[in-house]
């Protein structure tokens, strides 16, 4: 039996947006949908004469309890059929929502929040969630278009299987087409013979692209058979990896990357490229780990 989808709530606009993709995704796959408020006290400080794992005793547990309540609606409104929970523990938001993820599906989060949560997507914590998280991890941000394809990020690498294969699954749940965009340029090196050659050698343009072609159709071998009800187009682009994501995920209703890379894509949520993504895409973003990378 998998586990549920799992959603941090901190009563913020972007935690209940968060809250509503993360009920049509349990719809989706016929999950649970899990609640999560992580309470940790500021700084450290605990009232006097209060447990530390237990904040109703200063009047907490009512306003953390309408909080959780409010996106339980909103849960049920967008998928009344789907079996919610909720829960507040007692912890760093990362920490929990990392413990989270070991028994979850999937995890949802929004771009801002409300204390601990505000800057959840902004500098290490993302890194440090991606990395550390056990499950894909499903960015709420833009506005995504539902119409739109599933926009896979290709390049090639081992640690982007695990991408590749949560991007089909996810265009069959959805019933969308699966647009997989490999970006390339001259800087790469797969097309020279030998480790020694000069990085400035002259270089044969179709050739070049003869291998990122081949490498883009490799990528995907195997899960076009599994997936037979998913549409697949490729594009192969020419050009700078940011600039070229970004444009493409500007009709896409979700983008799915991978957390670690190669050539094109290298470092994508290890630097400046995944503060671009996460910044400034056009629609929600998947981060999906494979294996222990």
């Amino acid at each position: 039996m998998s586990g549920p989808v799992v959603v941090g709530v901190d009563g913020s606009p972007s935690s209940l947006a968060a809250v509503e993709v993360a009920a049509r995704e349990a719809r989706l796959r016929g999950s649970g949908l899990r609640l999560v408020h992580a309470f940790g006290w500021p700084s450290g400080h605990v009232p006097p004469g209060v447990p530390p794992w237990n904040p109703a005793d200063v009047g907490l547990r009512v306003l953390v309890d309408g909080t959780l309540a409010d996106a339980e609606r909103r849960a049920q409104a967008v998928a009344p059929q789907v079996d919610v929970t909720r829960d507040v523990v007692v912890g760093e938001p990362l920490t929990v929502l990392e413990i989270e993820s070991r028994t979850a599906e999937l995890a949802v989060v929004g771009t801002r929040g409300l204390g601990k949560f505000a800057a959840l997507l902004l500098g290490s914590t993302a890194v440090h969630l991606v990395t550390h998280g056990r499950c894909p991890v499903l960015v709420v941000r833009g506005r995504p278009d539902p119409e739109g394809p599933v926009l896979l990020a290709v390049d090639g690498s081992r640690g982007a299987v695990g991408a590749v294969e949560f991007a089909f699954a996810e265009a069959s749940l959805r019933g969308a087409e699966l647009l997989a965009l490999h970006v390339w340029n001259i800087c790469t090196e797969r097309a020279y013979d030998h480790p020694a050659d000069p990085p400035f050698a002259s270089y044969d343009e179709e050739r070049l692209r003869a291998v990122e072609e081949r490498l883009l159709a490799e990528s995907l071998c195997g899960l076009r058979d599994k997936y037979q009800d998913v549409a697949v187009r490729h594009r192969l682009v020419r050009g700078r990896i940011r600039p070229s994501l970004i444009e493409a995920g500007g009709g896409a209703q979700l983008v799915v990357v991978g957390a670690r890379g190669r050539g094109g894509f290298a470092g994508l949520l290890l630097g400046s490229v995944s503060q671009a993504v996460l910044q400034h895409a056009h629609c929600p973003v998947a981060v999906v780990r494979t294996g222990k990378e």
